[in-house]
């Protein structure tokens, strides 16, 4: 075995030395790197202009799960797939001209959870781990602490001003983020009435699907998975007729579709289940749109079924069309929640590849709006503990090898590795050999350095990126919860109103003049 492993070190590291990506001839002048910055600085220098405008239409893209790390990989992936060597790609978000940080922990949490977090971010308040859209004075599966402790979110001011609404997910839509824009649950888990214990049941708390469709009436476009939370007990899945575990969940009896359905047939409402169908819609007659693509989360993008299935991007296609017919503008949540699940799994590339097709959507609002009146956002829930390293030479694949052995178990071992996860594994109580492995296969697990079924979220800021009107004022170091003020100031809608003009248009000035900042420092000197 050891001269087995010798002969495949000694002739991968042959193939690098042959086969490495030279340095590009323009990347030996400084002259390109100066003219570079110097361009990077002019553009940097425009961006004094600040963009003080209404916000018409407010979109968030949510990462579950993308870490700094996991945007760094996305680029590079995203360069190699277009046969570059892909670190200096740049991603659509990358893009953005203004950068902060999120803080991204529960008020019970170091290391926080998606339920705790998207509270933060979509209702402007920090909460408890495991809760969506209720404060920190409620206890986790305490049905009783439920009751005056609901905050509501950006979505619901949204709505209340006459803008529509939109949620798109990879995954259910009654999922830990999409739920904390329209529900009050003191458990993530309460998906349907069937994962809810009888007392909660009977204390009047309401599972996630159910107030999905009667806490905020009429969520213009509604898009991702969870099919089977919407029917009744054992009814048979429209897509998996003969596969029990996608059968239908409710124990109430109640068709959640169909109620759905009933109401929005004379308001241009239309159920979609498949990608055949959700391309088929014209925009201009469809007001409202559920559309519920699995029975529970969508497939990841590298297995997912092109011919059936949407991509996110087309999902966030058909969604904005519909919404921007709505003069009062719009406000549209979409999560690229798949990325946290591949990492959980540790397969980064199933990750990296649904992180990549979030940056394509990103690209695709960009298209169907303009910085001008539509304040855009990208940023992630919390991190992961996923990371790459090993001085790769540039150019090596992404989920490839490191260009040495360990020096002290003298394996070979990959760039991306896990400080924990399921991907720990011994081989006659030594770590595994990943030459013996397809370590570039889409459901390989990656090396972790703890034993854990599941991997865990990394407790580190994350990125905030932010383009249109007010993308200024996410700047610095920024608690999760500040995300949806600023959305909302930005925007007019929520309790920052009192600097928008009645008309709608102008607003009045409330940043002070460089002048009036240099009179008020004399002063006080």
């Amino acid at each position: 075995m050891k001269a087995a492993t010798l002969l495949f070190i000694g002739s991968w590291l042959i193939f690098i030395s042959e086969g490495k990506p030279q340095v590009p001839e323009q990347e030996k002048d400084p002259k390109f790197w100066n003219t570079f910055a110097q361009r990077t600085l002019k553009n940097a220098l425009m961006l004094q202009t600040l963009n003080q405008n209404r916000a018409n239409n407010l979109i968030l893209f949510l990462g579950d799960g993308m870490g700094v790390p996991t945007v760094t990989a996305a680029r590079i992936l995203k360069g190699q797939l277009s046969g570059r060597s892909g670190e200096e790609t740049q991603l659509e978000m990358d893009r953005f001209p203004f950068v902060s940080l999120s803080k991204t922990y529960n008020t019970d949490a170091q290391v926080p959870d998606s339920a705790g977090t998207a509270t933060a971010f979509l209702c402007g308040v920090k909460a408890n781990e495991g809760t969506v859209g209720v404060s920190a004075s409620a206890v986790r599966s305490q049905c009783n602490t439920t009751r005056g402790n609901e905050v509501t979110s950006i979505l619901k001011w949204a709505k209340d001003a006459g803008k529509s609404v939109g949620i798109v997910t990879t995954t259910r839509v009654n999922h830990a983020t999409p739920s904390a824009a329209y529900a009050h649950s003191v458990d993530r888990d309460w998906y349907s009435d069937n994962e809810m214990p009888a007392e909660a049941l009977e204390a009047g708390c309401k599972d996630i699907a159910r107030q999905l469709f009667e806490n905020i009436p009429n969520i213009d476009v509604i898009m991702g998975g969870g099919r089977k939370y919407m029917f009744p007990k054992n009814t048979s899945d429209v897509e998996y007729p003969d596969i029990s575990k996608h059968s239908g969940t409710r124990k109430d009896g109640r068709n959640l579709v169909q109620e759905w359905i009933d109401k929005m047939k004379d308001k241009k409402g239309e159920y979609v289940w498949n990608k055949s169908q959700l391309l088929s819609l014209n925009p201009k007659s469809v007001n409202y749109l559920l559309g519920l693509f699995e029975p529970g989360d969508l497939e990841y993008e590298l297995d997912r079924n092109t011919e059936t299935d949407p991509s996110l991007t087309e999902m966030v296609d058909v969604a904005i069309q519909i919404l921007r017919k709505n003069p009062n503008g719009f406000y549209l949540l979409v999560e690229g929640g798949r990325i946290d699940h591949g990492h959980h799994d540790g397969k980064a590339k199933l990750a990296l590849h649904d992180a990549v097709e979030m940056d394509r959507a990103i690209g695709r609002a960009d298209l169907l709006t303009s910085a001008h009146d539509t304040l855009t956002i990208v940023t992630a829930d919390h991190s992961h503990v996923f990371t790459f390293g090993g001085y790769t030479v540039r150019g090596n694949t992404i989920f490839g090898l490191a260009p040495m052995l360990s020096d002290v178990d003298h394996k070979p071992f990959t760039s991306i590795a896990y400080g924990n996860g399921p991907g720990y594994k011994l081989v006659n109580g030594v770590r595994e050999n990943v030459s013996t492995v397809d370590y570039q296969a889409p459901h390989y697990q990656a090396q972790a350095a703890v034993p854990l079924v599941s991997e865990t979220h990394g407790g580190e800021d994350v990125a905030i990126f932010a383009k249109g009107p007010l993308a200024h004022l996410l700047h610095g170091v920024h608690e999760q919860n500040y995300i949806p003020h600023v959305m909302a100031y930005a925007g007019c809608i929520g309790q920052n109103r009192d600097h928008c003009s009645n008309g709608g248009g102008a607003r009045r000035p409330f940043i002070p003049s460089i002048t009036l900042l240099l009179a008020v420092s004399t002063l006080l000197c």
